[in-house]
């Protein structure tokens, strides 16, 4: 039997199911995975340097720059001085670290990552926190919605989004050994912890947890978590629901994605960002020419964000585990 004839039933019985054993931990945010795991690799390896636009206590730097001083590099509010010096950091053959909030990394110094970071292909490591509307009570003025679909299009650009603080904790580990240019996009608020203990991430790999016969759900970031919850209710209602984390946005696990495909009914995207250009687009481009299936999209539809706590937001935009089981249900 070749592999373009296999039935979605062969298919699902030769994909492993990953439920794990995830250990009871408070909620953590990534961005404090993120300044913790940094100032050990910082312990570790001299080469690692960290630059931050005057946010470092937000960011989480802050814990680098008080341990090394010296390999820390206040640029102030100048988030494109900031990627130039990282890219000629980089190029002195240090392993630079830039951070400041998304929409401020990725929209104000765009011109300076596609010239000085991606077109150049320099080692740096873009690291943005408070990314997506769970930045909250700020505003539209700092909820980046599009960074994603702006980081995609470059190329060389490898772009993460963690789902929690222990997949964090081993995706900027991983980072620090790539070569090449790398954006990593955390969150401000607590997430809960949903990758099991043993997980350890891979660049470019998805994992699992199951692939559905009715419907698989491909979620990054904060919306895996949401995921997990809108499976197990409509599991329960007897409607075989899987969910995947698609932490590499770029390069796509095109190989799980058509696992996915061949196997469930449905698919949808759920991901913290508009719509357009991030995860549901990507994940739309390459099923579109390769092995095109019934997709639905959660996540902010060609607006701004606006003002509110972060529970109250995900409801606004139609981003909760009850949206994604009446979009399931809906598209039967």
């Amino acid at each position: 039997m070749t592999e373009l004839h296999k039935t979605r039933q062969d298919v699902q019985d030769a994909v492993p199911h990953h439920p794990g054993h995830v250990t009871p931990r408070k909620p953590k945010a990534t961005r404090d995975a993120y300044g913790e795991t940094l100032l050990e690799l910082g312990k570790r390896r001299p080469d690692i340097v960290a630059l931050d636009a005057d946010l470092s206590g937000s960011t989480k730097t802050a814990r680098f720059a008080r341990e090394f001083p010296d390999r820390f590099f206040n640029m102030g509010v100048a988030e494109q001085d900031m990627i130039g010096t990282a890219a000629g950091l980089a190029l002195a053959g240090k392993v630079p670290f830039a951070s400041t909030f998304a929409v401020f990394e990725t929209g104000r110094a765009w011109d300076q990552i596609r010239l000085a970071v991606c077109y150049s292909n320099t080692n740096v490591k873009l690291v943005a926190t408070h990314g997506g509307v769970t930045v909250g009570e700020d505003g539209a003025s700092h909820q980046a919605l599009e960074d994603i679909a702006l980081m995609r299009a470059l190329p060389n650009m490898m772009v993460i989004v963690p789902a929690d603080a222990s997949e964090t904790a081993s995706a900027i580990s991983a980072v620090a050994d790539h070569k090449g240019p790398v954006y990593v996009r955390l969150g401000r608020a607590k997430v809960p912890y949903v990758m099991p203990d043993d997980y350890r991430f891979t660049p470019g790999k998805a994992f699992v947890f199951h692939i559905g016969k009715d419907a698989t759900i491909i979620a990054a970031g904060i919306m895996v978590d949401i995921a997990k919850k809108a499976a197990e209710i409509l599991s329960g209602e007897g409607i075989d629901t899987g969910v995947v984390n698609m932490s590499t946005i770029k390069p796509l696990d095109e190989e799980t994605l058509l696992r996915v495909a061949r196997t469930s009914a449905l698919i949808v995207t759920a991901e913290e960002h508009s719509v357009i250009g991030g995860l549901g687009g990507s994940v739309c481009e390459f099923l579109s020419e390769n092995h095109p299936v019934t997709v639905r999209r959660i996540g902010v539809r060609d607006t701004f964000g606006c003002s509110g706590t972060p529970d109250d937001l995900l409801k606004r935009y139609g981003m909760t585990a009850g949206d994604i089981v009446e979009t399931v249900k809906n598209s039967g």
